[in-house]
């Protein structure tokens, strides 16, 4: 019985030391390697980022980094060089507040959990549909005449490709590689000019935006072939060719 008795208090005296090695050297002992280059300074102190026993706490590290002011400022709040200054503050519109999803400060040789690449499911859905609010328009001939929600044409997985193909409604070649507004008049236009400053519809549009299509010559050709009904120009001309076909507005026959 002694023998136990003693084995017992041995594993216990082993139990304890390991413990209080624990606390003492916690970095050596249960480290998962190196902190990040922000965080040395915390190397000796664990539970400035870890509640005991239960991990990396997000709460400990909104404590010092402002939700405000991540990317812009340090946790001292001085502004960040813009050299590593965040183009885009996005931490603010996010669903909910949790660090350890994407960051991981430990840079060791201990195994670590995959960081979380971002998505824009992470944002709240009223953000998902503000593009603008990170992302600039493209300064390019196509997007500077466009108002419309990005949606329309992209998707938030990539930029590229595009989800909108134009050729499957009208292939824009020769005489027809003009501005979007040519063809696609403000909802409150008519006939004749667009109105300065409105918003385009793609969803409709219009060939009388060219000085070769009048409605009258337009109807005296189709008439004269025959043809009543030229309301929908793409159901028969997909392009510039001469010869139109006879199809639908998805391509099928």
């Amino acid at each position: 019985m002694k023998k136990v008795r003693w084995g017992l208090l041995l594993i216990a005296l082993d139990v304890a030391l390991l413990v209080a090695l624990i606390f003492v050297y916690p970095s050596l002992m249960v480290g998962a390697g190196p902190l990040l280059a922000g965080h040395e300074q915390l190397a000796d102190d664990c539970f400035a980022c870890h509640a005991p026993l239960r991990g990396a706490s997000t709460a400990r590290c909104v404590a010092c980094h402002d939700t405000a002011s991540i990317g812009l400022r340090t946790s001292l709040g001085q502004p960040l060089p813009a050299s590593t200054r965040m183009k885009v503050s996005f931490h603010q519109s996010l669903l909910q507040d949790n660090c350890m999803a994407c960051h991981r400060d430990h840079r060791g040789a201990h195994p670590q959990p995959a960081q979380q690449r971002f998505t824009h499911t992470l944002l709240q859905p009223a953000v998902r549909e503000q593009c603008e609010s990170c992302h600039r328009k493209p300064d390019d001939r196509l997007h500077r005449g466009i108002t419309t929600a990005c949606a329309q044409c992209h998707g938030t997985e990539a930029w590229k490709p595009a989800t909108f193909d134009h050729d499957r409604h009208f292939v824009l070649d020769r005489d027809h590689n003009v501005d979007c507004i040519t063809c696609h008049r403000s909802s409150t236009a008519s006939t004749g000019k667009a109105v300065a400053g409105a918003a385009a519809d793609f969803s409709h549009y219009t060939c009388y935006g060219c000085h070769e299509h009048t409605p009258a010559k337009i109807r005296a050709e189709h008439e004269e072939e025959g043809i009543r009904d030229f309301s929908d120009c793409v159901q028969c001309h997909r392009s510039a060719q001469e010869e139109p076909r006879k199809r639908g507005r998805d391509g099928s026959g």
